[in-house]
Protein backbone atom coordinates (compact mmCIF):
# COMPACT_ATOMS: atom_id res chain seq x y z
CA UNK A 1 0.00 0.00 0.00
CA UNK A 2 1.57 3.25 -1.02
CA UNK A 3 2.55 5.73 1.99
CA UNK A 4 1.37 8.63 0.52
CA UNK A 5 -2.26 6.97 0.85
CA UNK A 6 -1.59 5.55 4.50
CA UNK A 7 -0.64 9.35 5.71
CA UNK A 8 -3.76 10.81 4.01
CA UNK A 9 -5.93 8.80 5.42
CA UNK A 10 -4.57 9.18 8.87
CA UNK A 11 -4.53 12.73 7.87
CA UNK A 12 -8.53 12.36 7.37
CA UNK A 13 -8.66 10.70 10.31
CA UNK A 14 -7.86 13.79 12.69
CA UNK A 15 -9.34 16.13 10.32
CA UNK A 16 -13.03 14.27 11.04
CA UNK A 17 -11.71 14.11 15.02
CA UNK A 18 -11.00 17.96 15.32
CA UNK A 19 -14.41 18.40 13.15
CA UNK A 20 -16.14 16.22 15.37
CA UNK A 21 -14.56 17.35 18.69
CA UNK A 22 -15.79 20.97 17.18
CA UNK A 23 -19.18 20.14 17.01
CA UNK A 24 -18.53 18.32 19.73
CA UNK A 25 -18.19 21.73 21.99
CA UNK A 26 -20.62 23.99 20.46
CA UNK A 27 -23.51 21.53 20.23
CA UNK A 28 -24.22 21.73 24.05
CA UNK A 29 -23.96 25.08 24.01
CA UNK A 30 -26.72 25.72 21.60
CA UNK A 31 -29.06 25.01 24.38
CA UNK A 32 -30.10 27.73 27.12
CA UNK A 33 -29.68 25.75 30.12
CA UNK A 34 -26.89 26.37 32.33
CA UNK A 35 -25.84 23.48 33.94
CA UNK A 36 -24.03 24.63 36.50
CA UNK A 37 -27.40 26.61 37.85
CA UNK A 38 -29.43 23.77 37.42
CA UNK A 39 -27.40 21.57 39.38
CA UNK A 40 -27.50 23.83 42.10
CA UNK A 41 -31.18 24.56 41.99
CA UNK A 42 -31.78 20.29 41.61
CA UNK A 43 -29.62 19.73 44.91
CA UNK A 44 -31.43 23.00 46.49
CA UNK A 45 -34.88 21.01 45.84
CA UNK A 46 -33.84 17.64 47.19
CA UNK A 47 -32.79 19.31 50.55
CA UNK A 48 -35.99 21.21 50.96
CA UNK A 49 -34.79 24.74 50.73
CA UNK A 50 -33.24 27.58 48.87
CA UNK A 51 -29.50 28.77 49.42
CA UNK A 52 -29.77 32.49 49.73
CA UNK A 53 -26.37 32.88 48.16
CA UNK A 54 -27.27 30.61 45.02
CA UNK A 55 -26.31 33.08 42.64
CA UNK A 56 -22.12 33.32 44.52
CA UNK A 57 -22.38 29.50 44.34
CA UNK A 58 -23.04 29.02 40.63
CA UNK A 59 -20.51 31.61 39.71
CA UNK A 60 -17.57 30.51 41.83
CA UNK A 61 -18.64 26.85 40.13
CA UNK A 62 -18.66 28.32 37.20
CA UNK A 63 -14.58 29.86 37.72
CA UNK A 64 -14.22 26.51 39.17
CA UNK A 65 -15.30 24.68 35.90
CA UNK A 66 -13.97 28.07 33.50
CA UNK A 67 -17.00 28.52 32.06
CA UNK A 68 -16.95 32.12 33.01
CA UNK A 69 -14.45 32.54 30.56
CA UNK A 70 -15.30 33.57 27.10
CA UNK A 71 -16.45 30.99 24.33
CA UNK A 72 -12.82 31.17 22.39
CA UNK A 73 -10.95 30.88 25.84
CA UNK A 74 -13.08 27.69 26.28
CA UNK A 75 -12.80 26.55 23.01
CA UNK A 76 -9.04 26.32 22.81
CA UNK A 77 -8.89 25.06 26.57
CA UNK A 78 -11.02 22.32 25.86
CA UNK A 79 -9.11 21.13 22.53
CA UNK A 80 -6.05 21.22 24.77
CA UNK A 81 -7.93 19.04 27.36
CA UNK A 82 -8.70 16.29 24.60
CA UNK A 83 -4.92 16.01 23.30
CA UNK A 84 -3.91 15.37 27.05
CA UNK A 85 -6.90 12.83 27.27
CA UNK A 86 -8.71 15.52 30.03
CA UNK A 87 -12.33 16.14 29.43
CA UNK A 88 -12.53 18.10 33.17
CA UNK A 89 -14.90 17.78 36.28
CA UNK A 90 -18.23 16.45 35.69
CA UNK A 91 -20.89 19.13 36.63
CA UNK A 92 -23.17 16.91 38.02
CA UNK A 93 -20.78 14.48 39.78
CA UNK A 94 -18.09 16.48 41.16
CA UNK A 95 -15.09 16.32 42.58
CA UNK A 96 -15.68 13.35 40.24
CA UNK A 97 -13.30 13.46 36.42
CA UNK A 98 -15.54 12.48 33.17
CA UNK A 99 -12.14 10.15 32.46
CA UNK A 100 -12.54 8.65 35.77
CA UNK A 101 -16.33 7.39 35.06
CA UNK A 102 -15.51 6.38 31.32
CA UNK A 103 -12.71 4.56 32.17
CA UNK A 104 -15.25 2.58 35.15
CA UNK A 105 -18.24 2.38 32.37
CA UNK A 106 -15.79 1.41 29.38
CA UNK A 107 -15.00 -2.11 30.17
CA UNK A 108 -18.67 -2.88 30.88
CA UNK A 109 -19.97 -1.97 27.89
CA UNK A 110 -16.65 -3.35 25.20
CA UNK A 111 -17.67 -6.81 27.42
CA UNK A 112 -20.95 -6.70 26.60
CA UNK A 113 -21.08 -5.57 23.08
CA UNK A 114 -17.88 -7.09 21.86
CA UNK A 115 -19.53 -10.31 22.80
CA UNK A 116 -23.17 -9.73 21.27
CA UNK A 117 -21.34 -8.59 18.23
CA UNK A 118 -19.34 -10.91 17.44
CA UNK A 119 -21.74 -14.06 18.36
CA UNK A 120 -24.45 -12.46 16.41
CA UNK A 121 -21.96 -12.24 13.38
CA UNK A 122 -20.86 -15.48 13.35
CA UNK A 123 -24.33 -16.41 13.56
CA UNK A 124 -26.13 -14.63 11.17
CA UNK A 125 -23.48 -15.01 8.97
CA UNK A 126 -23.83 -19.10 9.29
CA UNK A 127 -27.18 -18.99 9.04
CA UNK A 128 -27.61 -16.70 6.44
CA UNK A 129 -24.97 -18.79 3.85
CA UNK A 130 -27.23 -21.93 4.65
CA UNK A 131 -30.38 -20.18 4.04
CA UNK A 132 -29.06 -19.29 0.71
CA UNK A 133 -27.09 -22.17 -0.27
CA UNK A 134 -29.48 -24.52 -2.92
CA UNK A 135 -28.29 -27.75 -1.08
CA UNK A 136 -28.84 -26.44 2.57
CA UNK A 137 -31.09 -28.47 4.87
CA UNK A 138 -34.79 -27.84 4.24
CA UNK A 139 -35.66 -26.85 8.12
CA UNK A 140 -33.49 -23.38 7.20
CA UNK A 141 -36.37 -21.60 5.19
CA UNK A 142 -38.65 -22.04 8.42
CA UNK A 143 -35.86 -19.72 10.72
CA UNK A 144 -35.61 -16.89 8.27
CA UNK A 145 -39.47 -15.70 8.99
CA UNK A 146 -39.42 -15.31 13.10
CA UNK A 147 -35.59 -13.95 12.35
CA UNK A 148 -36.53 -11.33 10.25
CA UNK A 149 -39.64 -10.55 13.03
CA UNK A 150 -37.29 -10.02 16.15
CA UNK A 151 -35.09 -7.79 13.47
CA UNK A 152 -37.50 -5.48 13.10
CA UNK A 153 -37.72 -4.70 16.72
CA UNK A 154 -35.43 -2.31 18.61
CA UNK A 155 -32.98 -3.39 21.05
CA UNK A 156 -34.37 -2.29 23.65
CA UNK A 157 -37.90 -3.15 23.42
CA UNK A 158 -37.25 -6.80 22.91
CA UNK A 159 -35.04 -6.33 26.23
CA UNK A 160 -38.41 -5.05 27.90
CA UNK A 161 -40.17 -8.20 26.63
CA UNK A 162 -37.44 -10.54 27.60
CA UNK A 163 -36.97 -8.67 30.90
CA UNK A 164 -40.97 -9.06 31.80
CA UNK A 165 -41.17 -12.84 30.79
CA UNK A 166 -37.83 -14.00 32.27
CA UNK A 167 -37.07 -11.61 35.20
CA UNK A 168 -40.70 -10.03 36.76
CA UNK A 169 -42.96 -13.77 35.47
CA UNK A 170 -39.99 -16.41 35.56
CA UNK A 171 -37.79 -14.62 37.98
CA UNK A 172 -34.65 -16.74 36.35
CA UNK A 173 -32.42 -13.54 35.93
CA UNK A 174 -31.92 -10.54 37.98
CA UNK A 175 -33.74 -7.14 35.95
CA UNK A 176 -30.85 -4.31 37.22
CA UNK A 177 -26.78 -3.58 37.15
CA UNK A 178 -24.20 -5.68 36.27
CA UNK A 179 -24.04 -8.04 39.67
CA UNK A 180 -25.39 -8.29 42.75
CA UNK A 181 -25.89 -4.82 44.84
CA UNK A 182 -23.67 -5.00 47.59
CA UNK A 183 -21.10 -7.87 46.08
CA UNK A 184 -17.04 -6.56 46.21
CA UNK A 185 -16.20 -7.33 41.94
CA UNK A 186 -13.16 -9.96 43.04
CA UNK A 187 -11.67 -12.30 40.44
CA UNK A 188 -13.67 -15.58 41.87
CA UNK A 189 -15.86 -18.02 39.80
CA UNK A 190 -18.45 -17.10 41.72
CA UNK A 191 -18.51 -13.12 40.94
CA UNK A 192 -18.07 -14.94 37.24
CA UNK A 193 -21.24 -16.32 37.03
CA UNK A 194 -22.90 -13.43 38.40
CA UNK A 195 -21.77 -11.30 36.23
CA UNK A 196 -22.67 -13.62 32.93
CA UNK A 197 -26.06 -14.37 34.98
CA UNK A 198 -26.60 -10.33 34.79
CA UNK A 199 -25.62 -10.10 31.49
CA UNK A 200 -27.82 -12.66 30.08
CA UNK A 201 -30.65 -10.44 29.11
CA UNK A 202 -28.83 -7.54 27.91
CA UNK A 203 -26.58 -9.91 25.75
CA UNK A 204 -30.00 -11.85 24.42
CA UNK A 205 -31.75 -8.78 23.54
CA UNK A 206 -29.24 -7.80 21.02
CA UNK A 207 -28.21 -11.32 19.75
CA UNK A 208 -31.66 -12.28 18.59
CA UNK A 209 -32.37 -9.03 17.00
CA UNK A 210 -29.13 -8.62 15.02
CA UNK A 211 -28.54 -12.30 14.00
CA UNK A 212 -31.91 -11.63 11.61
CA UNK A 213 -29.70 -8.69 9.84
CA UNK A 214 -27.04 -10.32 9.59
CA UNK A 215 -28.28 -13.64 8.26
CA UNK A 216 -30.39 -11.46 5.89
CA UNK A 217 -27.84 -9.69 4.05
CA UNK A 218 -24.97 -13.34 4.23
CA UNK A 219 -28.35 -14.79 2.13
CA UNK A 220 -28.89 -11.98 -0.26
CA UNK A 221 -25.62 -12.54 -1.08
CA UNK A 222 -24.92 -16.08 -1.33
CA UNK A 223 -27.89 -15.90 -3.90
CA UNK A 224 -26.64 -13.59 -5.58
CA UNK A 225 -23.35 -15.66 -6.71
CA UNK A 226 -25.26 -19.01 -7.23
CA UNK A 227 -25.13 -17.80 -11.31
CA UNK A 228 -21.71 -16.94 -11.25
CA UNK A 229 -19.01 -18.31 -13.41
CA UNK A 230 -16.75 -19.48 -11.00
CA UNK A 231 -19.58 -20.85 -9.25
CA UNK A 232 -20.52 -22.91 -12.23
CA UNK A 233 -16.67 -23.80 -13.23
CA UNK A 234 -16.15 -25.32 -9.81
CA UNK A 235 -19.26 -27.61 -9.98
CA UNK A 236 -18.07 -28.61 -13.66
CA UNK A 237 -14.85 -29.69 -11.92
CA UNK A 238 -16.53 -32.17 -9.90
CA UNK A 239 -15.62 -30.32 -6.83
CA UNK A 240 -17.18 -31.65 -3.60
CA UNK A 241 -20.69 -28.96 -2.69
CA UNK A 242 -18.90 -28.60 0.78
CA UNK A 243 -15.77 -27.21 -1.17
CA UNK A 244 -17.65 -25.07 -3.16
CA UNK A 245 -19.78 -23.86 -0.44
CA UNK A 246 -16.70 -22.96 1.92
CA UNK A 247 -14.07 -21.97 -0.15
CA UNK A 248 -16.02 -19.93 -3.24
CA UNK A 249 -19.28 -18.99 -2.05
CA UNK A 250 -18.70 -17.83 1.82
CA UNK A 251 -14.76 -16.32 0.56
CA UNK A 252 -16.70 -14.50 -1.92
CA UNK A 253 -19.19 -12.69 -0.35
CA UNK A 254 -17.44 -12.01 2.82
CA UNK A 255 -16.00 -8.58 2.17
CA UNK A 256 -19.42 -6.69 2.02
CA UNK A 257 -19.93 -8.40 5.89
CA UNK A 258 -16.10 -7.70 7.10
CA UNK A 259 -17.65 -4.09 6.19
CA UNK A 260 -20.56 -3.96 8.33
CA UNK A 261 -18.71 -6.03 11.17
CA UNK A 262 -15.97 -3.70 11.61
CA UNK A 263 -17.90 -0.64 11.21
CA UNK A 264 -20.43 -2.28 13.61
CA UNK A 265 -17.43 -3.09 15.69
CA UNK A 266 -16.86 1.24 16.12
CA UNK A 267 -20.15 1.42 17.01
CA UNK A 268 -19.99 -0.54 19.97
CA UNK A 269 -19.20 1.60 22.54
CA UNK A 270 -22.29 3.60 21.60
CA UNK A 271 -24.17 0.42 20.22
CA UNK A 272 -26.33 -0.38 23.03
CA UNK A 273 -27.23 2.59 25.23
CA UNK A 274 -31.16 2.29 25.48
CA UNK A 275 -30.50 -1.39 26.21
CA UNK A 276 -28.16 -0.67 29.14
CA UNK A 277 -30.21 2.28 30.49
CA UNK A 278 -33.24 -0.66 30.58
CA UNK A 279 -31.38 -2.94 32.03
CA UNK A 280 -29.33 -0.80 34.30
CA UNK A 281 -26.33 -1.94 32.93
CA UNK A 282 -23.33 0.81 34.36
CA UNK A 283 -22.27 0.88 30.66
CA UNK A 284 -21.27 4.03 28.68
CA UNK A 285 -25.06 4.36 27.78
CA UNK A 286 -26.19 4.58 31.15
CA UNK A 287 -23.36 7.55 31.67
CA UNK A 288 -24.56 9.20 28.45
CA UNK A 289 -27.57 8.85 29.24
CA UNK A 290 -27.86 10.36 32.96
CA UNK A 291 -25.34 13.35 31.55
CA UNK A 292 -27.64 14.45 29.04
CA UNK A 293 -30.78 14.36 31.57
CA UNK A 294 -28.42 16.42 34.23
CA UNK A 295 -26.81 18.61 31.45
CA UNK A 296 -23.18 17.65 32.48
CA UNK A 297 -21.72 19.01 29.73
CA UNK A 298 -18.03 17.73 30.08
CA UNK A 299 -19.66 14.30 31.03
CA UNK A 300 -21.36 14.43 27.33
CA UNK A 301 -18.51 15.57 25.81
CA UNK A 302 -16.30 12.49 27.09
CA UNK A 303 -18.12 10.46 26.48
CA UNK A 304 -19.21 11.59 22.73
CA UNK A 305 -15.87 11.87 21.72
CA UNK A 306 -14.98 8.32 22.93
CA UNK A 307 -18.05 6.49 20.77
CA UNK A 308 -16.49 9.23 17.47
CA UNK A 309 -12.83 8.03 18.13
CA UNK A 310 -14.17 4.37 18.28
CA UNK A 311 -15.99 4.53 15.07
CA UNK A 312 -13.24 6.84 12.83
CA UNK A 313 -10.55 4.43 14.01
CA UNK A 314 -12.76 1.21 13.04
CA UNK A 315 -13.32 3.43 9.63
CA UNK A 316 -9.56 3.75 9.31
CA UNK A 317 -8.87 0.56 9.95
CA UNK A 318 -11.07 -0.98 7.84
CA UNK A 319 -9.86 0.89 5.17
CA UNK A 320 -6.01 -0.02 5.24
CA UNK A 321 -6.84 -3.41 5.74
CA UNK A 322 -9.45 -3.91 2.54
CA UNK A 323 -6.55 -4.51 -0.04
CA UNK A 324 -5.49 -7.93 2.51
CA UNK A 325 -9.23 -8.72 2.39
CA UNK A 326 -9.47 -8.76 -1.58
CA UNK A 327 -6.47 -8.53 -3.41
CA UNK A 328 -8.69 -7.21 -6.62
CA UNK A 329 -8.72 -4.10 -4.38
CA UNK A 330 -5.64 -1.90 -4.74
CA UNK A 331 -4.66 2.14 -4.10
CA UNK A 332 -2.22 2.16 -6.28
CA UNK A 333 -2.38 4.50 -8.92
CA UNK A 334 -2.89 3.43 -12.51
Amino acid sequence: MPIDYVLRRVGFFFLILWLAATLNFFIPRLSSQNPVRERMIEQAVLGGYVHAGMDQMVEEYERRFGLDQPLYIQYFRYMGDLLQGDFNYSIANFPRTVREMLAEALPWTIGLLVTTTVLSFILGTLLGAFMGWPRAPVFLQYVLPPLLALHALPYYLFGMVLMYVFAFKAGWFPIFGAYTAGTIPTPSLEFVLDVVRHATLPALSIILVAVGGWALTMRAMVVTIQGEDFITFADAKGLKGKTIFLRYAIRNTMLPQATAFALALGQIVAGGVLVEVVFGYPGIGTVLFAAIRQADWFLIQGAVFTVIVAIGLATLILDLVYPKLDPRITYRRA
